[in-house]
This record gives C-alpha cells, structure tokens and sequence, in this order.
C-alpha cells in the first residue's frame, strides 16, 4: 500500500506548504480496548492542528511499539498496521512543525531509552530554550548522540525525549519532574513508559490539554474533540504546571512548577476547533461574539454577510445577528479534493483556489457582500476571495475581520509569516483594502476580541498582535525552526574547515568560512522568519501567482475605513 508523504494535491504552487497551524497529542490509558484504534480516531479529530505526518505508539506493559510517517492520520495507518500495534497504552500524534524540517525522521511520537526501559513522547507547542537542552544532552552523551538525535532528528521534542533518560539514583517519575522545570516555552507534552501514561502543561499553559473518562480507563488530548470522539467524558483541563500519571491505580497528580497562565488567543480565534472549550470559555460562542463585536465596532451596509469557509462561519452568524443583515452561504467548498495523492494538470493549477472553493452566483450577483474571516495574515486569500466575488457579479465587497491585525511572529507553536511578509506591518487599512481589491476593510478591536474570550487580558498571551511576549525569549541566534539543523550544518562545516590540509591553498578555506558566515547571517535572524502561517493557509497552497500580485485599479478605500 502506498504511504502518505505530505504532498497532497492542494499543493498547487512547487514549493508552496499547505495548511500549517501547530501539533495534536493523544494519550489513553484503557485495559481491554484496542487502544491504537482509539489513538487513530482521536487523532483523526485533531486533524485540524498538524497535517504534516502522524504516529502512534503502544504499550502493553513490557514492550513499546511505534508506527509512523509523512501525511494525514488517514494516510499513514490502515487496519493491518493499527491492528499490529497492541496493548493498554496508546500515545499520539499529528504533526505541524514547528522546530525541524517536515520530514520523517522529525515525525513523533518520539522514542527514547529510559534508565529502566523506554519512553514514547508526543509534544505540542514549541521550546524557546533549545540551544540550551542541546547542550544538556551534549554533556550527558557527548560529542556522539544517541537514539533519535543520531538518526536525524532535529526536533525540540528529540531533546526532550533524550533528556528523559536519567540515572540509576532517580524514578523515571522523578526524572521527568526534575527536567520539567527547566523547559522554556510553551509544550503539552503526552508520553509514557511500558506501564504508565502521562501528561504535562507548561506553566503558562500557552495550548489547551484536557482530561477525559472512559469506561474502561482514561483519555487525554489536546481539545474535547478528541474525547467525544472516542466516547470519553471530559473531566477537567490539565492545569498549567502539572503532570498527570495514570495507570492501575489511577491518576495521581503533581506539580512541577507555580502556574503563570498566559493562554494563547489565537485558539479562540482560528486555531481550535469550534467544539472546543478553552478556560470553561466555549471557542464557538467566542467566535460568534467577536462577530458581534465586529459589527458594532464596524457597520457597513449591506445585502447580505458571508464567511470565508470555514474558519469564519462563526463569525459571520456572529455579525449577521448584530446588524441584522441577513447571512448566506456564499462559498460552496469542496472538502475532498485535497485528500488525493493525483497532482493536477497544469490547467488545472492556473484554476488555483477554485479547485476548493467555488462563489455561488445566484447568492452573490447584485449583492453588497459582507465577507467574514478569522485573520489577514499577507492578504493572498482574501485578494483570490474578493475577486472570485467580483468575477460573479457582486456590487460591493467588504471585508471584515475578526481578530486585529497580526504583526508579530509566534514562537510558541504557529508558525507564522515572517514579520517582513505580514501585511499590516508595511501597509495602512487603506492601503491593504486597494491591495485585496475590496471597497472597505475593518478588523475588530484588541479590546473587542479580547472581551469576546470572557478571559482576563493578563492570562492571555496576544503577542502575535502585540509583539508582547509573555516568556521571555532568548537572543536571536538561538531561536528559530531550523535552529537545530543550523548547528549541525555548522558542526559538520567547522570540522570539514579543521580537516582540511595544512598545505592546501588559505583561499580555499576561506571561501568555505564566507559560504557558511553567508548563509548562517541569512538565517540567524529568528524574529524576521517564518513559513506559511496557520491562519490563510486552508487556501494559501491554491493560489496563482496572480492571486499574490496587488489589485492594480481596486476601489479605493472609502474614508473612515478603520482598525
């Protein structure tokens, strides 16, 4: 059988990634049930938070078995493979990356020996202190790694699970606690040894992990999506500074570390499903109500409000409540058409986004359209959206958004554009409205989204829109996605310098130091970069590349046009 790669046929533009938001964990604990299977079901419901590998592994009280590759959960295992993975324990994983390259030696969970056996760890969020960790493990293992670190795998998650191992004075449960406290950044991490599964949040609790119930046993994942699906009944969230361990005689629990909540925001405005609930806050009703908020903060006239599918469908019964405008289905989507390995012709790339998402003309033709989204990121989608709007027939076009303008990167699991990218950092309303060709352009108020949550502002993490962020981040040359594959390339490069013949030519050697000074300097500035961002990416691999050139002779932004 053929095994998923991550290349899905949506992939329309080479080199283009497609939909990109962070990571989903599963874990269950359950005697009797065939635990990879609810693994598998669980992840397919967390779909929505990594598409670019996944993995499961199993325990059955002696051994751990893992499975994983490149691309959807629905591609990477069938039945012979999860019915191969046996056991009482499951661990997994759906994969954005967030620090390593896509590939698969970086997919998770990760394996790891132990001090008495092994460990099989999932992560989501992202680790700011990573050049520290790798010098841990150095001085644990050497100058020669070991496990998944020698086999190419460049992932805070690798260094984790490396450090996991501990020594012959501690527990494994002694060891994790200890290393806990020194982590930097935002994780829920799921793992587990032969006997027993455990979860942990950071302290800030940057991304959501809940607990659940099962006749049987127990559950955890990273939304209440992934409980439902496999019939587990939510208990509570994980707190921010707390490991849970359950086996035989259930969940014990302890804390590592003082909780500082600082949640991340965006899960209420893109990045969690709308089933989810976050701080006893349902992300639905949050959604509908920054909708309300948006249409009070910013009226428009209109015929009738419709969303961009299907991140801002929310949002837009939100706005049609509040003005009273009537909402409709503007957008017919095509779900499937991404779920097939058959690259398409070139004909049918120059069709771009209409190979997703198709405007429905007799809804549109006459209108004055009020279009809902989640987010402008760099205003490729909503430039396609607002001239596949124009192309049938509609009078007027407004854009409206439900989350302020993102200006910052995230450094805690999203993997945004680079700052340099962002529209609204080099561009004014008015001047983002003529680039997307609409007639007027208005984004919700940081108050007003903020207030939308229910959340105090100071357990919020908004750095993405406020460039204030709530862990301290490191200098420069030690953050960044490919931090770990920098040092490697810069190790090997160091030694090929060293080795090389002491008669040999000084320009020689030379011009291998620039070549590596160069392209470390390109690289070394962290805050400036970036892949394709969560928010937008749903459509970004459809584009054309006329969809990324400005709208030349777009209605100019009428006055008043405002944040």
């Amino acid at each position: 059988m053929a095994r998923g790669d991550g290349l899905l046929s949506h992939d329309l533009l080479p080199g283009e990634k497609g939909p990109q938001d962070e990571c989903g964990v599963f874990g269950v604990w359950a005697p009797g049930e065939e635990v990879a299977k609810l693994a598998y079901y669980g992840l397919y419901s967390l779909q929505h938070r990594g598409q670019e590998s996944a993995g499961i592994a199993t325990s059955d009280g002696q051994r751990i078995s893992v499975y994983k590759d490149m691309g959807l959960v629905s591609q990477v295992f069938d039945e012979n493979t999860l019915n191969a993975l046996t056991g009482h324990i499951a661990v997994g994983h759906c994969r954005y990356s967030t620090t390593g390259a896509s590939h698969w030696a970086n997919a998770q969970p990760t394996l790891g020996a132990t001090i008495d056996g092994t460990v099989a760890l999932a992560h989501n969020g992202n680790l700011i202190n990573t050049a520290e960790l790798m010098g841990m493990v150095t001085d644990e293992q050497g100058s020669s790694p070991r496990g998944e670190i020698a086999q190419g795998n460049t992932t805070d998650t690798a260094l984790v699970t490396a450090l996991l191992k501990g020594d012959a004075t501690k527990t494994f449960e002694e060891t994790a606690l200890e290393l806990l406290p020194k982590l930097r950044g935002a994780f829920c991490f799921v793992f587990m040894n032969e006997t027993t599964l455990y979860a942990a949040r950071d302290t800030y609790g940057v991304r959501p992990l809940v607990l659940g119930r099962l006749e049987s046993g127990w559950v955890v994942a990273s939304e209440q999506a992934g409980l439902a699906t496999v019939g587990a009944s939510f208990i509570r969230e994980i707190e921010p500074g707390e490991m849970i361990a359950i086996d035989e005689n259930g969940v014990r629990s302890t804390h590592f570390g003082a909780p500082t909540p600082a949640g991340c925001v965006f899960e209420y405005v893109y990045l969690a499903r709308p089933d989810a609930t976050i701080n006893a806050r349902s992300v639905y009703e949050s959604r509908v109500e920054m909708g309300r908020q948006l249409a009070r903060e910013n009226s428009a006239e209109g015929d009738i409000v419709i969303p961009v599918p299907e991140s801002g469908t929310p949002a837009a019964i939100g706005y049609a409540e509040e003005s009273g405008i009537p909402f409709a289905h503007g957008f017919v989507k095509n779900a499937y058409v991404g779920r097939t390995f058959i690259q398409p012709s070139q004909t049918l790339r120059q069709l771009g986004i209409r190979l997703k998402l198709n405007a429905l003309e007799p809804v549109i033709k006459g209108k004055r359209v009020i279009v809902v989204d989640d987010s402008i990121v760099r205003g490729n989608t909503q430039r396609a959206i607002v001239r596949m709007l124009r192309e049938v027939g509609a009078a007027a076009v407004h854009v409206k958004i439900s989350s302020p303008p993102v200006k910052w990167p995230c450094f805690y699991g999203i993997d945004f554009a680079s700052r340099a990218e962002l529209i609204a950092n080099g561009a004014t309303i008015a001047e983002i409205t003529q680039s997307i060709g609409a007639d007027s352009l208005a984004y919700i108020s940081e108050d007003g989204m903020i207030a939308a949550t229910q959340q105090p502002r100071e357990r919020l993490c908004t750095a993405c829109f406020t460039g204030k962020y709530p862990i301290e981040l490191p200098n420069k040359d030690r953050l960044g996605k490919d931090l770990l594959e920098r040092s490697i390339a810069s190790s090997a490069a160091s030694s090929a310098v060293s080795s090389a013949p002491a008669a040999g030519p000084a320009s020689d050697v030379a011009e291998i130091t620039s070549i590596i000074s160069a392209d470390e300097s390109a690289k070394m500035d962290a805050y400036e970069g970036g892949c394709d961002p969560g928010p937008d990416a749903e459509f970004e691999a459809d584009l054309t590349p006329q969809d990324r050139e400005p709208i030349k002779a777009a209605t100019t932004a009428p006055e008043g046009s405002q944040a």
